[in-house]
């Protein structure tokens, strides 16, 4: 059974840091692309950032770019985020998701990803 669990989230103050773990069982990571998403209250979850199936190249939202590095261990079937500079707006719960698509690069469409985790919550605040 594929599961996607993830972690790593908390409260942190603006302008700090946080590292978003993601851990997932009964797949190969490589055949797959991962994506972090995320949903604040009241608003539609959007793609944050990407890492591709076929060459592992990454993509981010105009939100996350310059702020955030998606990175993936394929032997240990784990994703990771890792966010700098926070802001209050960063403040949703996020989610990673995988997609079996043989794609040239990786999309941040959520209907483009067959597997979800449960989401861990960031609260960026002082």
């Amino acid at each position: 059974q594929v599961q996607l669990v993830e972690s790593g989230g908390g409260l942190v103050q603006p302008g700090g840091s946080l590292r978003l773990s993601c851990e997932t069982s009964g797949l190969s990571l490589d055949d797959y692309s991962i994506g972090w998403f995320r949903q604040a209250p009241g608003e539609e979850r959007v793609g944050i950032a990407c890492s591709s199936r076929s060459d592992y190249s990454a993509r981010y939202a105009s939100s996350a770019r310059g702020r955030f590095t998606i990175s993936r261990d394929n032997v240990k079937n784990m994703a990771f985020l890792q966010m700098n500079g926070l802001k209050p707006e960063d403040t949703a719960v996020y989610y990673c998701a995988t997609d079996g698509s043989w794609l040239a690069g990786c999309v941040l469409e959520s209907v483009e990803y067959e597997y979800w985790g449960q989401g861990t919550q960031v609260t960026v605040s002082s």
